[in-house]
């Protein structure tokens, strides 16, 4: 049997071999973690900085094509309108002045006199001469023994299509939507008042803007008939 002396002594020992093997584990932790630290660029505790971080952030944005990045020449916001503003205000005057002077007349006016101021404002083909016309038989009958007269108001209220003519020799085209309001009297007195929608339609002729259709868009204000009910 080992004496109590003997069992301090090995006791003893296996405590120094169990502090060396602690201090040993201690030192190779301490060892890698601070090559760790080192590896890593926010070791210090400094975040980058904003300037660094604007030049990375625009160093990605080139390399994906420039997302972020305002228009560039030769793009969409560099193309020129098909009609620039001045010129589609043209379109819209003889439009306007067009549409008005087809109501605008009286039982005295004859055909050829009456149409012509109004035929200068359109490309003056076949179909725009035939529908550059007074009222005709019993309508014009009527007008006649009523002493009738109408005056013709029109404004254009929007756009509906400006386009470049591919088909028929180029050149540009407008499509615009135009109120007209005609008001209609009988012996010198007022006796209809009546409002329509009209889809007109312009092309640049020879330098100039001329009409060159019409369509009825759609029904408006229609007045009450002085007459009705007498």
């Amino acid at each position: 049997m080992e004496s109590p002396a003997e069992n301090k002594r090995s006791a003893a020992l296996a405590l120094a071999v169990l502090g060396v093997l602690l201090i040993g584990s201690l030192v190779v932790l301490l060892v890698f973690d601070g090559e760790e630290d080192d590896a890593d660029p926010t070791a210090d505790g400094k975040a980058p900085s904003a300037s660094a971080q604007g030049k990375d952030a625009s160093a990605a944005g080139g390399a994906n094509g420039g997302a972020g990045e305002g228009p560039q020449a030769g793009g969409a916001d560099s193309v020129p309108p098909i009609v620039p503003p001045e010129e589609l205000a043209e379109a819209h005057r003889a439009m306007a002045a067009y549409m008005a002077g087809l109501s605008t007349y009286t039982y005295t006016d004859q055909s050829a006199a009456w149409a012509k101021p109004l035929l200068d404002l359109t490309v003056s083909d076949d179909r725009m001469q035939g529908l550059t016309a007074l009222p005709t038989g019993k309508a014009w009958d009527t007008c006649k023994a009523a002493r009738c007269s109408s005056t013709g108001k029109a404004s254009v209220l929007r756009d509906g299509m400006i386009a470049q003519d591919l088909v028929n020799g180029g050149g540009s085209l407008v499509s615009s939507v135009v109120s007209l309001t005609s008001v209609r009297s009988e012996n010198g007195k007022q006796t209809l008042t009546e409002t329509n929608s009209w889809l007109v339609s312009a092309r640049k002729h020879a330098g100039v803007w001329k009409v060159s259709g019409f369509d009825l868009q759609g029904l408006g204000n229609v007045g009450t008939d002085e007459k009705a009910g007498n």
